[in-house]
């Protein structure tokens, strides 16, 4: 598999691409410091498919909320992620994130455009933390 730029993946990042692959439910979403405040990009039921270095996020409908790349780089403390939704309103932004993976556990907090990388799992203002269980 490889990253956007077409670049393999390498030891621990290698492993958590292989591990992220498949559906994902999310669980909890904090906003800017809200806790599960309205969001466009997720519903109830709502799964995010990883295969390869794409995502989707699609409702039971079937309806696409969200969808894109990423980049993940799991060398890093903390583990850090780049996201780049291929539609909505962020559509070709490269969104710096955070992640944690254990097992079937994932969390990322991800920063506005333009803002530096979140570091803490603890949102302010101009940051999404979204968290999923293995479906």
């Amino acid at each position: 598999m490889s990253s956007p730029s077409n670049q393999p993946f390498h030891g621990a990042s290698h492993h958590d691409q292989l591990a992220l692959q498949g559906e994902w439910e999310q669980t909890a979403l904090e906003d800017s410091g809200v806790i599960n405040p309205v969001d466009e990009h997720s519903a109830p039921g709502a799964l995010t498919t990883i295969s390869g270095d794409q995502f989707r996020v699609v409702t039971l409908g079937g309806e696409v909320l969200l969808a894109g790349s990423f980049t993940l780089d799991a060398s890093t403390t903390p583990k850090t992620i780049i996201w780049v939704d291929s539609m909505g309103a962020d559509a070709g932004k490269q969104l710096l994130a955070s992640y944690r993976l254990d097992g079937d556990h994932f969390v990322f907090i991800a920063a506005d455009e333009g803002m530096p990388r979140p570091t803490c799992f603890s949102t302010e203002r101009g940051q999404t933390m979204r968290t999923f269980v293995r479906k």
